[in-house]
């Protein structure tokens, strides 16, 4: 750069090579480091307005945007030290991935300051065209919008721009689980099989993988025939790790119907015959599903077990958290209130049982009208 120094009390105002006007206002010392900011324009007034206001925002005790702040900087910085403390470790590392693999490449060169919504259109275009699912281009884009929602409270920029720009659409896949001629089938192919308990535990009372894996025996309250949901296995940054409930109403008690019950004591018979034969190594971490030598299993390898045991039973092939969704339809099929059933699940909103399970309401409702004409047939009787 050429400098060209400007009128006494402008500041540290010079031209660059390209043409364009550049202002340096000296922020002072943080952290060991220098801080500056740096505003740019087409003319010397235009830079010398930013540079006023700037310095007015300064005395104002008002945060001075850092201007060659770049977006991925601001990522890094928001999710060290705004999301990693108030977010579960599951939900950091998802916020991670995405900004690894999707928002730094196309949008972290960009400066903070001068971010606009058609970068974020041209960035959710771009991702849809690389055959990117819409459901995770639209969860790129609420990251971003939370990201920049600390940006604005932090004072760094004046608007949001990614709430400027509308979500991809996305419609929820209808959800296909097996039906009760299918789970019954599936139920008598895995009699015996070593985890034949997680899957009835799944299927009866719609846990989550995690939450299976997760099941301690203090948990189990075989008196009581209840458990309690305290804690999940997921895989973070590629470890494994207990991890809280996903929101406070999956923190759940549940109660035990008496197969599940004789399931859970037999697999606790087998487990300390495994545990005596295999002797000092056995890892006794207190979990009622677990490997061979007692140790957390591995979250991958009860899908494949799953898949294995469905194609065992020739039966339609469908995921194992089609189970949680089979044990919801059966229950709103019979007629059973959908706050039970969100309750049961640990799902947060009504709304979204709802949704989710709203193949089902149809014939719900049907049976609720049969109910209804029913009671008004009896009360014509009486009368």
């Amino acid at each position: 750069m050429k400098a060209r120094k400007r009128n006494a009390g402008e500041g540290s105002i010079f031209q660059r090579s390209d043409g364009r006007w550049c202002a340096q206002l000296d922020l002072g010392w943080e952290g060991g480091k220098r801080r500056r900011k740096y505003v740019y324009g087409a003319t010397a007034q235009e830079v010398q307005d930013q540079l006023l206001k700037a310095r007015v925002d300064r005395a104002a005790g008002l945060p001075v945007v850092v201007e060659r702040q770049s977006l991925s900087g601001f990522l890094q910085d928001w999710l060290e030290n705004s999301v990693k403390p108030s977010v579960r470790p599951l939900t950091h590392e998802q916020y991670r991935q995405h900004v690894k693999l999707y928002l730094a490449p196309l949008l972290g060169q960009h400066r903070l300051a001068k971010l606009a919504p058609q970068h974020v259109r041209a960035f959710l275009k771009k991702k849809l065209a690389d055959g990117l699912s819409p459901r995770t281009v639209q969860l790129s884009l609420v990251i971003l919008r939370r990201a920049l929602g600390q940006a604005v409270k932090d004072g760094l920029v004046v608007r949001n721009v990614a709430g400027l720009v509308d979500a991809p659409r996305w419609k929820r896949p209808e959800v296909k689980p097996w039906g009760p001629t299918e789970a019954a089938k599936f139920l008598e192919t895995i009699k015996g099989e070593p985890l034949e308990a997680a899957y009835l535990a799944a299927l009866s009372l719609g846990l989550r993988r995690g939450e299976v894996l997760g099941l301690r025996w203090s948990d189990v309250d075989f008196e009581a025939k209840t458990i309690t949901i305290a804690q999940a296995l997921a895989r973070v940054g590629g470890k494994l790790h207990f991890i809280e409930p996903k929101t406070r109403q999956s923190r759940r008690r549940l109660p035990l119907h008496d197969g599940l019950v004789a399931a859970l004591r037999e697999h606790r018979r087998r487990q300390i015959e495994a545990r005596l034969a295999t002797g000092p190594r056995w890892h006794d971490r207190g979990l009622v599903f677990t490997t061979g030598i007692g140790t957390p299993l591995e979250p991958r390898a009860l899908n494949e077990d799953f898949e294995g045991l469905v194609a065992k039973a020739a039966l339609r092939r469908v995921r194992l958290h089609d189970l949680r969704h089979a044990c919801a339809s059966f229950l709103l099929a019979q007629g059973i209130h959908p706050r039970v059933v969100m309750e049961l699940l640990g799902h947060s909103q009504i709304s979204l049982t709802m949704d989710t399970y709203s193949h089902v309401m149809p014939d719900a409702m049907r049976q609720a009208v049969v109910s209804i004409e029913a009671l008004l047939g009896k009360s014509a009787a009486v009368d």
